[in-house]
């Protein structure tokens, strides 16, 4: 798993986009679209980057701000937590 040394950001439009989540990481509803500004979309989003993705999924997917608001409500593993709490 990897971690970034510090919180991503992301501009606005790339932030709160329509988002269809390569195969990799939405393998079980290929060609899925997922709404970042809906919050229950990007929560999903971010629970499966977070623990699925590759280091330029993380930089694409994940804005740092919205993690931090977001943190409270997502399902993650513990060692998924704690690593992005360090």
């Amino acid at each position: 798993m990897w971690v970034p040394d510090h919180l991503p950001r992301l501009d606005v439009a790339h932030a709160f986009a329509l988002v269809q989540l390569p195969l990799h990481l939405n393998w079980s509803v290929p060609g899925r679209v997922l709404d970042l500004g809906s919050r229950a979309d990007c929560a999903r989003v971010y629970e499966v980057v977070l623990q699925e993705g590759r280091p330029a999924d993380i930089l694409a997917y994940v804005d740092g701000a919205l993690l931090l608001d977001l943190w409270g409500e997502l399902v993650l593993p513990r060692a998924v937590r704690s690593a992005w709490r360090q």
